[in-house]
C-alpha cells in the first residue's frame, strides 16, 4: 500500500488535472460550454434518456441539467420529446446537427491530446488510459456514494482515580 506522502503528492497531482481540462474547455466552440459538450458525450454513448436519467449521471440538480437542455435545443443539437410512459417527462436525443456537433468536439479534442502528447509512447499513453480507468473503478459510482469525512480520534482514555494527583487546600490557602 502507498504512504501517506504518495497519496499527498497524488492529491497535489489530480488537483493540477484542472490545467489539462481547462485547456480542453478553450478548445470548445463559443456556443458550447463544458457543460453543454458533457451533455452532448453522454447522450452520444448512452443514447435517449429522461431527463432524470441524465441529471443523475451528470450528477447535478434537475434545474442545471434543464438549463443545458434548453440552451442544446435552442441550438438545434437535441430534442424534447414527451415520454410516452409519463407525459410530464421529456426525452432527450440528439439531432444529426447534435451528432455533428460531437464528432466535432471529439475532433478537436483528439487533436489537443495528440499534440499535447505528442512525445509520449503508444505504450504510455495506454498506461495512462490503463491508470485512469482504474482509478475511475476504485472511485465507483461517485453520484450515489456520500463522502464522510473520517472519524474523529478517539479520547484518550480516562485516568484512574489513584493516578490522578489530587490537591487539597486548607482554608487558610482558599483566600
Amino acid at each position: 500500500m502507498a504512504g501517506q506522502a504518495q497519496y499527498e503528492e497524488l492529491a497535489r497531482q489530480l488537483s493540477a488535472v484542472g490545467a489539462v481540462k481547462r485547456d480542453l474547455g478553450r478548445i470548445l466552440p463559443p456556443d458550447c460550454s463544458a457543460g453543454s459538450a458533457g451533455v452532448l458525450a453522454l447522450l452520444g454513448r448512452h443514447g435517449d434518456m429522461r431527463m432524470s436519467a441524465l441529471s443523475e449521471l451528470l450528477a447535478v440538480d434537475m434545474s442545471v441539467t434543464s438549463r443545458h437542455a434548453a440552451h442544446l435545443a435552442d441550438r438545434g443539437w437535441i430534442e424534447r420529446s414527451p415520454d410516452p410512459a409519463d407525459k410530464r417527462s421529456r426525452i432527450l436525443h440528439l439531432t444529426p446537427e447534435g451528432h455533428t456537433m460531437l464528432v466535432e468536439l471529439s475532433r478537436r479534442s483528439t487533436e489537443l491530446l495528440a499534440e499535447r502528447l505528442g512525445d509520449w509512447t503508444d505504450a504510455e499513453v495506454g498506461r495512462l488510459i490503463a491508470l485512469l480507468t482504474r482509478l475511475r473503478t476504485s472511485f465507483g459510482d461517485c453520484r450515489t456514494v456520500t463522502h464522510r469525512p473520517p472519524a474523529p480520534p478517539a479520547p484518550p482514555p480516562p485516568v484512574p482515580v489513584s493516578e490522578q494527583t489530587q490537591t487539597t487546600r486548607t482554608p487558610a490557602q482558599a483566600t
